[in-house]
């Protein structure tokens, strides 16, 4: 199938040949006609095949060939967890509408509000925005979503796991009850299944990736590590092998910072992407990496949500996640497009059951190597799971008394609270999350 058996505009056509495409992907070709006809939509795909341009294409086209002379008020929503993808779809739509006569917002937290508000005051045909920073400017009064004929919510099944569904229900209140819904998710969980029941009317469904399936054209290996040895092992895979642009998975945002600096210290040109930093140094951070300036990212799973790499060819999970399907985004950032991608996790003795859990879900074993030299010392023991996750605390800290009491804020007792910017939330199990949007 081609392009221009899609039905689309001469200009938009246009537009995608300059980017040197002439060929949909699977879920280009499944949803672009689903979205033309005015049906809503349910779809799901993994990362890296193509479904922002899968509904950018169609809703720009039915937004040039629908008369404007009477709009105002913005007439497309797509609501996104993160900023990186925000800002991604943004640029998609800008990219793909180059040669129409449409603007479009991106709404996003970490940055000032005002050219926002001037953007959005102007008026604009289509806003790309993260649930948060959008309800501050409803509230304020700069934006009126009553006119919007189509909504469209991104990596639905991230938003819930971030805690954004209260307010995307806020969201969806302030939109007529009348419009076209696209829902796109990497599954087809019974909780997606039931948001979409909830705001989609019949919807078409299409699904183009096996449930949690692991990207075809990554090769995935394992290296049994002592934790102290971790940073070790990674600069000499990285020094050995010649990799030139790794993106790696911390847990934490500490520990993302903490281990692009020992990276750099070691001569890598590394840094780190999560929620505490600037918007304004995670763009920086992202392009850097794009143009190989950095040769490592260091990222959260929440910030490296929405990062679309072409040719990523190395992941490297530094710790495995607690959630087994992280483990499949995260190796999803490479192996894209018909590329080959390498996932290389490394994993000490507490991790062991992170892994199992891992291989469970992918239905089987992770190959696994070995380096001379690093091998795993046998004395060491796995550290105490506590409520299911392992404990934060030092191997040693019961004995020596040396474990530090969760942070409290001056003088009252009480947790410390969220920094300026932040929300708090809870995730699907009840855990409370912060985040920056």
């Amino acid at each position: 199938m081609h392009f221009t058996e899609l039905g689309l505009s001469a200009d938009i056509l246009r537009a995608i040949s300059e980017q040197g495409y002439s060929t949909p992907t699977p879920i280009q070709a499944q949803a672009i006609p689903v979205v033309l006809e005015g049906h809503d939509l349910m779809a799901a795909a993994q990362t890296g095949t193509g479904k922002t341009a899968g509904f950018t294409l169609p809703v720009l086209q039915l937004l040039s060939s629908r008369s404007n002379s009477a709009h105002t008020k913005p007439r497309v929503l797509v609501l996104t967890p993160t900023r990186e993808l925000a800002a991604q779809v943004e640029d998609s739509v800008r990219t793909y509408g180059k040669y129409l006569p449409l603007k479009s917002a991106v709404i996003y937290g970490g940055v000032g509000m005002v050219p926002q508000t001037r953007a959005l005051r102007s008026g604009v045909d289509i806003i790309v925005a993260t649930p948060g920073r959008l309800l501050d400017h409803v509230n304020q009064g700069n934006v009126d979503l009553s006119g919007i004929e189509i909504f469209i919510l991104d990596e639905a099944d991230r938003m819930l796991d971030m805690g954004f569904i209260h307010d995307i229900r806020r969201v969806v209140a302030r939109l007529p009850k009348k419009k076209q819904t696209l829902m796109f998710s990497a599954t087809f969980s019974d909780e997606i299944r039931a948001l979409a029941s909830s705001y989609l009317h019949n919807p078409q469904r299409i699904e183009v990736a096996r449930r949690n399936a692991a990207a075809d054209m990554v090769t995935q290996s394992v290296y049994h590590v002592d934790k102290a040895r971790k940073r070790d092992l990674l600069v000499k895979l990285i020094d050995d092998n010649g990799w030139h642009q790794v993106l790696v998975f911390a847990r934490t945002k500490h520990g993302a910072n903490a281990l692009a600096e020992k990276l750099d210290k070691a001569g890598i040109r590394s840094s780190a992407i999560h929620g505490n930093k600037s918007q304004g140094a995670r763009t920086r951070a992202l392009a850097d990496f794009k143009s190989l300036k950095l040769h490592v990212l260091v990222a959260t799973d929440i910030a490296a949500r929405g990062i679309d790499i072409d040719m990523l060819p190395h992941v490297v999970n530094y710790e495995l996640p607690n959630v087994p399907e992280d483990y499949v985004h995260r190796i999803g950032r490479t192996g894209r497009a018909g590329s080959v991608g390498q996932a290389v996790s490394l994993v000490c003795v507490d991790e062991h059951k992170l892994l199992r859990d891992i291989e469970r879900l992918l239905k089987r074993e992770i190959e696994v190597k070995t380096l001379p030299g690093f091998e795993v010392d046998p004395r060491i023991k796995a550290e105490p799971i506590e409520n299911g996750r392992h404990s934060q605390a030092p191997r040693n800290a019961a004995r020596t008394g040396q474990h530090k009491p969760q942070q409290r804020g001056p003088q009252t007792g009480r947790p410390a609270p969220v920094t300026s910017g932040q929300r708090r939330h809870t995730d699907r199990a009840g855990n409370p999350r912060s985040r920056i949007d």
